[in-house]
């Protein structure tokens, strides 16, 4: 048995994209993104701006962070170098470098839907917790990732019912582009059971990596779409003892990951 859980493992694969120097943005209820801006922030990234809501934050010098639960919580607010009055900066969209975003639903070209599942007539079945500012952050941070740790039919469909946040559309080539879309688009979409990137001709989302003791048979059972399939399928690289270590004692001591 792994000694670490997949939400540890999904932290700790997605803080190592993230690069010293950047600007990374996490929204609200999100712990698996929290946890790996702060973790890549405190392993390789001193000079990297982790923004959680209304902080932006230098964490280096905190000796427990607690990011994955208190997300909203007052006490942030003595490790922040800046609080802005409106948890979403309008005018600095267009700096954003990382954003991450989930969804009640994920389509085979990386579109999202947090808006809700359609009923009868003009009601929903489902309704989610809105779009906020994931249009917005999804079309002009330079890139993004998907995260879910709901990895089943009823997530990963065709297509989205409705779409909260774009990414390649129909997956018409250079069609973000055509839209004036400055950012590049979803890069990785990262589960509960493997990681998904985007075929570069298609950009269909093509199966990248299976997570330790899952099978391609159990990827393609959980997707109501067929994904591209590489010709060699990787494994998804586990946590190290450092990543482990700083993710326990300084990001996630309460164990938010672990339950």
């Amino acid at each position: 048995m792994p000694d670490y859980t997949i939400k540890e493992l999904m932290a700790c694969w997605l803080s190592r994209d993230l690069a010293d120097g950047e600007w990374v943005g996490v929204g609200a209820n999100f712990p698996i993104p929290r946890a790996a801006g702060v973790l890549a922030h405190l392993n390789h990234g001193p000079n990297m701006t982790v923004s959680m809501g209304a902080f932006r934050a230098n964490l280096l010098g905190v000796d427990k962070v607690m990011t994955a639960r208190y997300f909203s919580d007052f006490r942030l607010r003595r490790w922040g170098e800046s609080t802005v009055c409106f948890p979403i900066d309008i005018f600095c969209f267009h700096k954003l470098d990382v954003f991450f975003v989930g969804g009640l639903q994920i389509d085979a070209y990386g579109n999202t839907n947090l808006i809700g599942l359609p009923g009868e007539g003009k009601k929903f079945k489902l309704r989610g917790p809105g779009s906020i500012g994931t249009p917005t952050l999804a079309a002009v941070a330079r890139r993004y990732y998907i995260v879910t740790e709901n990895h089943n039919p009823r997530v990963f469909v065709e297509k989205c019912a409705l779409i909260s946040a774009m990414g390649y559309g129909d997956g018409t080539p250079g069609l973000r582009k055509k839209l004036n879309l400055p950012g590049s688009g979803p890069r990785y979409c990262v589960t509960s059971l493997c990681v998904f990137d985007f075929h570069p001709e298609t950009n269909r989302m093509r199966l990248r990596s299976l997570h330790p003791g899952v099978s391609l048979d159990q990827v393609l059972d959980a997707t109501s779409f067929k994904p591209e399939l590489p010709e060699k399928i990787l494994e998804t690289e586990p946590p190290t003892d450092r990543e482990l270590e700083i993710l326990r004692q300084r990001v996630d001591p309460e164990g938010v990951l672990r339950s």
